[in-house]
């Protein structure tokens, strides 16, 4: 004699993360990552959401620092044979884009990431930042053949929320998530965001009222109490807000969703998930 239990609560809640994110879309997405205060955590949740949709989701997936100020996307994710960023695409996207353009070209200015199976495009923070703006023309060109190319595009960014790339970006973004800590000027700084965005047009309003927060434990030091009291702050601001555990694996170097402790790995996945239902 013998019966079979079905999955507990915590076990669908998993299998209903996964599923979301393995999702394909009819059409390319984009997702802008952002905050207007450098060290909010832009850079990991652009590593790590690119990591999780390509684990589930299978390949297609663009990680991309749109970063004027020494973007740090390249520093954070492994090399690929060659040091080439945005600035040399950029030359090459009207080829690429032309009926001859193949996505293995690609491969010439992308670094992929051979464990995560998501491709990279650095910006060039040796560069002074001048050197590194790029137009709104230049953001499109770029996203243009991004899109043609890749079904989920996520952005990192820089923290001058008035710099054409910036604003082009969000112009471009089918959703937003913003990226914080438990810092106090880090919280500030994205709620204000928001709530900017909520006054430039309607467009911008809805991606600040549909956002996906993700609020990261990066100081080991602070408490529960302090990250409930950010994920509480952001409830009437976002769709959704989700938390992430303080881990070590994060805090420099090369990022890899498979060194991250059990639990940050699955914060990770509903963070994704958060994002993947937004489309």
């Amino acid at each position: 004699m013998g019966f079979s239990l079905g999955p507990d609560a915590k076990e669908r809640a998993v299998r209903d993360d996964e599923h979301a994110v393995s999702r394909h879309w009819p059409g390319p997405r984009t997702v802008a990552v952002v905050n207007g205060k450098g060290g909010a955590g832009k850079t990991p949740a652009t590593v790590l959401l690119s990591a999780v949709f390509a684990q589930y989701g299978g390949a297609g997936v663009l990680a991309w620092d749109n970063n004027q100020t020494r973007g740090t996307l390249g520093w954070r994710t492994e090399t690929g044979a060659h040091d080439r960023t945005l600035l040399e695409l950029l030359p090459q996207t009207q080829r690429l884009l032309g009926a001859h353009g193949q996505s293995a070209d690609l491969a010439h200015f992308v670094h992929h990431q051979p464990q995560e199976k998501y491709d990279v495009l650095r910006s060039k923070p040796i560069r002074l930042a001048h050197e590194n703006r790029l137009s709104p023309s230049d953001v499109d060109a770029i996203h243009a053949v991004a899109a043609k190319f890749y079904r989920l595009i996520i952005i990192d960014s820089g923290n001058d929320e008035s710099d054409p790339m910036w604003l082009r970006m969000i112009d471009l973004a089918d959703q937003i998530v913003v990226a914080t800590t438990t810092r106090d000027d880090h919280a500030e700084a994205g709620a204000l965001l928001l709530e900017a965005l909520e006054d430039r047009d309607e467009r911008s309003a809805r991606l600040a009222r549909e956002s996906v927060v993700v609020v990261s434990q990066a100081d080991p030091k602070a408490t529960a109490a302090d990250v409930t009291d950010v994920v509480s702050g952001y409830r009437s601001l976002a769709r959704e807000v989700v938390r992430i555990p303080f881990d070590r694996e994060m805090v420099d170097g090369h990022l890899r969703l498979r060194t991250l402790a059990a639990p940050t790995q699955r914060a990770w996945l509903s963070a994704a998930a958060a994002v993947a239902r937004g489309f």
